[in-house]
């Protein structure tokens, strides 16, 4: 019994020295590994999706997309279309369709690997 009470103390000591989910140190970097949507990307998501001061959650910021990605799927996906605040309706995408503004935020709230 005392090696499992070892274990999990260690696991816990372990846990809390980890790195916490942040952005990424080079947000800017990041692209979608689809060649189409990489380009909606960079001619809309980008601009301020990588850039901390325009208020924005940061590509695959996991801290700063959890609370959005907890009001559902379809809210953010209507903030894209809709407008939301700073988010221009459409995400000035014109040419993204439905299909694309899921993919591509699922890409920049690194749930892309997800269905």
């Amino acid at each position: 019994m005392n090696h499992f009470v070892s274990l999990v103390a260690a696991s816990l000591i372990l846990a809390a020295c980890a790195p916490q989910p942040g952005p990424p140190a080079d947000p800017a970097s990041l692209t979608p590994a689809d060649p189409r949507l990489a380009e909606l990307y960079a001619g809309s998501c980008k601009a301020c999706h990588v850039v901390a001061d325009s208020g924005a959650p940061l590509v695959h910021d996991a801290k700063a997309w959890a609370p959005r990605w907890r009001q559902g799927e379809a809210v953010l996906l209507d903030h894209v279309v809709q407008g939301y605040k700073a988010m221009p309706a459409m995400g000035q995408c014109a040419s993204c369709t439905p299909a694309d503004f899921k993919a591509l935020t699922r890409f920049m709230a690194g749930k892309d690997d997800q269905q």
